[in-house]
């Protein structure tokens, strides 16, 4: 125990802390200072003191509020070293030291938080910050992740992400975009980016074992929204993706390796989360003609509802498809469509239509991840070898590196 009573913090627990609270923490500080970058720092810091401190004295019983308040308190005193936040600070008073201010009620309030978080979201964006910088932005910002991680999952060097990321705060400081969530006539025109992000945040938690708090904070928002937009069907069909996909999550890695769905233990899918999925597709679907998430949520609907791989119901899902690129013609959803005409149709049917879009997802991994598996269906193990190398060097994970890695091994066999 440590002198304070409370068990030893690892890095581990001080790793969760930050994926957990860094958003909080920023948002609340960039409504309190009104500057990105000096919040940005000030929870840096407070990060850096809670690495020397918690492993000696325990975590607080608040370690969110802890990280707050200190972060704050860093931020006052980088004021008072200007002649204009010497100014500011008068509106905050004195400092505290961070580890007496207990029990945090200033922090307790959900509700304070999650308006905070909604703000940045929107904040980041904004329609006139280009959406890939939009989503390194919230990445950044709400997601805790560093410049590195980022640069990896959009596959451009760090120096070029740290150039976007400061292009996108210059961009929101020049045009003075407020920190607020829109108003209900602004709300529909800025929901698509909104959503579009929070699924790529989601899907960034997705390819990573570790990902859980990434993955939870985007359903966590998305939950936010909803409150926000009840009467958006959109909004619950990405709800009802999340939870369908969540669902799978246990099953999805084992000992921090990639399982593939055929493969999964079905026992191990959380139940509830299908049920709460299935619910809302239900009820999105029926109110309208259903929008992107909604068709997506309802593929994994079909998905779940499979005891078995063999049981799938392929045709129900390659229809679903169809409906999804009529509606949005993206190569992605292309080539997500072949993987279910190749199951219903053979590998051969699979790869004419992935040699369709080849030439646009080139430096997809999926990509070349989706045509291993179609050659090596069809025992073209030299093509399927060259195919999982391809993949494996594009890959944004460690964890997928080593699955196509090993998938290409095998083909050397």
């Amino acid at each position: 125990m440590t002198p304070t009573g409370r068990a030893p913090t690892t890095t581990h627990d001080i790793e969760r802390v930050f994926r957990e609270a860094h958003g909080q923490a920023v948002a609340t500080l960039i409504r309190t200072f009104g500057d990105i970058t000096l919040a940005e720092d000030a929870v840096q810091d407070a990060f850096v003191i809670a690495a020397d401190r918690w492993p000696t004295r325990g975590m607080p019983p608040n370690p969110a509020g802890w990280i707050i308040a200190t972060a704050k308190n860093r931020a006052i005193d980088h004021l008072r070293r200007t002649s204009r936040g010497r100014e500011l600070v008068e509106q905050f008073g004195p400092t505290t030291e961070a580890n007496t201010m207990t029990p945090f009620e200033e922090w307790d309030d959900e509700s304070a938080i999650e308006d905070d978080e909604l703000r940045l979201m929107f904040l980041c964006c904004h329609p006139s910050i280009r959406q890939d910088h939009q989503v390194a932005l919230t990445l950044r910002l709400l997601g805790g992740l560093s410049v590195e991680e980022i640069a990896s999952a959009f596959l451009v060097s760090e120096s070029t992400m740290a150039k976007r990321l400061v292009r996108a705060k210059y961009k929101i400081r020049a045009a003075s975009i407020p920190y607020r969530i829109p108003s209900d006539a602004e709300l529909p025109d800025r929901l698509g980016s909104v959503l579009a992000v929070l699924y790529l945040i989601y899907n960034a938690g997705a390819d990573r074992s570790a990902g859980e708090a990434l993955r939870r904070d985007a359903v966590r928002m998305v939950r936010a929204l909803i409150n926000l937009m009840p009467d958006e069907p959109e909004v619950a069909g990405l709800l009802a993706l999340m939870l369908l996909s969540e669902s799978r999550m246990p099953a999805r890695f084992n000992e921090g390796e990639i399982v593939l769905l055929r493969d999964q233990d079905r026992s191990t899918w959380d139940r509830d989360l299908i049920a709460e999925g299935h619910a809302v597709v239900r009820a999105c679907i029926r109110r309208n003609n259903p929008g992107s998430y909604q068709l997506q949520a309802a593929i994994q609907a079909v998905h779940c509802d499979a005891s078995a791989f063999e049981d799938t119901d392929w045709a129900q899902i390659c229809h679903l498809y169809d409906l999804l690129l009529d509606l949005a013609p993206t190569p992605v959803i292309a080539l997500n469509r072949a993987v279910a005409v190749g199951e219903r149709d053979g590998p051969e049917a699979a790869l004419v239509a992935i040699e369709a879009v080849v030439d646009e997802l080139d430096s997809y991994y999926l990509l070349h991840a989706t045509r291993g598996f179609m050659l090596d269906r069809l025992e073209r193990e030299s093509e399927a070898r060259s195919a999982y190398q391809r993949a494996a060097e594009l890959a944004p994970s460690d964890e997928a590196h080593r699955f196509l890695t090993l998938r290409a091994t095998q083909r050397e066999r």
